[in-house]
């Protein structure tokens, strides 16, 4: 019987699992990889207490704090179940097969990239529509490219393009763009980017590899294409939390609710931090922040339990 069992190997699990091992909790971490989606950044520069960094530096830094905690067990694995108990514990099962029990249990698993849904995206995936910029953008060097997102994601893959692609088309179908301000100037100020507001995107075109977009324009409602070679999608994510949608009350949005004060969910003994739950603003630093609290009011639980 574990104490506390953390699902997700991001910042906020990350800051979760060194606080209760700091605690003398017994936890388990399960998680099948480290940083979350941060992952696939080149180059973070608002993680606090630190200029800049790259995902893969930060998922290295956040996996090295978590293995020199004393007494936590790392798992290399993703929860697919959780029932409740009887007694108030629960049952944990992972992909790999086995199940644990545990008195309190930590939802941090975080969330993925959500699509278009409109035709060709499916069917061109991995020849010219991508979803990591910076896995993916020196394949575009060259060749003209559409990023669909006015958020700090297609913002910040605008940014990754520059120095590949001839031509960068950044659509929204908001009137606006919605990230850093500061981004936004800096792609303003580039004679590469083309940005469109009021559009949306109606089709990918391409036979075997994309060789085209196809958008409305919200205004007038006219059809019209654009000659691109490649199409990143960064229209936000879907909170990872299908395997307890039929335990804690969720969103609209599949988001899971919890309380701002201890993130507590709508069932006793289990929170939820980070990209899954329904937190205002999606932030490494905020998500870190909520788990440290969640945690805390974890140990007040426990001294109950």
């Amino acid at each position: 019987m574990y104490d506390l069992i953390i699902a997700g190997g991001g910042p906020a699990g990350v800051a979760a699992g060194v606080y209760a091992a700091r605690k003398k909790m017994k936890t388990l971490v399960v998680t099948d990889s480290f940083g979350g989606q941060s992952l696939v950044s080149a180059d973070i520069q608002n993680w606090i207490g630190t200029k800049n960094i790259s995902g893969f530096e930060l998922a290295q830094n956040l996996e090295g704090h978590l293995r020199a905690q004393e007494g936590i067990e790392i798992l290399n694995d993703k929860v697919v179940e959780v029932f409740k108990s009887e007694g108030g514990s629960f049952r944990v099962g992972v992909k790999g097969g086995k199940n644990f029990e545990t008195k309190a249990f930590l939802i941090c698993s975080g969330s993925r990239r959500r699509r278009l849904g409109i035709p060709g995206e499916d069917r061109l995936d991995g020849k010219g529509v991508a979803f990591c910029s910076t896995c993916d953008a020196p394949i575009f060097s060259g060749k003209m490219v559409a990023v669909v997102g006015g958020g700090n994601a297609g913002l910040e893959a605008a940014v990754d393009l520059l120095p590949y692609a001839t031509k960068i088309y950044l659509l929204e179908k908001m009137g606006f763009l919605r990230g850093d301000a500061v981004t936004e100037e800096r792609l303003r100020a580039d004679s590469k980017i083309n940005i469109m507001t009021e559009v949306e995107s109606v089709e990918v075109m391409g036979d075997n590899f994309v060789s085209g977009l196809k958008y409305r324009d919200l205004k007038t409602g006219e059809e019209k294409n654009l000659s691109v070679e490649g199409l990143f999608v960064e229209i936000g994510s879907v909170p990872n939390s299908d395997f307890v949608k039929d335990l804690v009350e969720l969103n609209k949005f599949g988001e899971i609710v919890a309380d701002p004060r201890t993130q507590a969910s709508s069932v006793s003994g289990i929170w939820a931090v980070g990209d899954v739950s329904d937190g205002l603003y999606k932030q490494n630093n905020i998500a870190a922040g909520d788990a440290v609290k969640a945690v805390l009011n974890i140990q007040e639980y426990l001294n109950k339990f």
